[in-house]
């Protein structure tokens, strides 16, 4: 059996991630399955350093180098979604 990219990146993540069953993968469109999976990550980034703070983070960061990227894209996703919980008061503030 070869390397199969699909069931890698796409199969296993919505099994796993969703828990959705092999037939039901089979039965839904392609285009749905990946916003599904487009979906998963965005919720994945989302939440990953929920629970942790400022401290914590870098402390991790000290043994692996990657953290810093992965709480950097944490805090971005973290401000575009919380953006729209405040309330907007003038035209310029839309524009930020």
């Amino acid at each position: 059996m070869g390397y199969s990219p699909e069931m890698v990146n796409c199969f296993i993540p919505l099994m796993k991630g969703l828990g959705m069953s092999w037939s039901e993968i089979k039965a839904t469109p392609q285009i749905e399955l990946n916003g599904l999976l487009t979906a998963l990550s965005e919720y994945n980034i989302l939440h990953s350093f929920d629970g942790y703070s400022e401290s914590q983070v870098r402390d991790m960061a000290k043994d692996n180098s990657n953290i810093t990227n992965q709480y950097n894209d944490y805090k971005t996703k973290q401000r575009r979604y919380n953006r729209s919980e405040r309330k907007i008061t003038s035209f310029r503030e839309i524009l930020k």
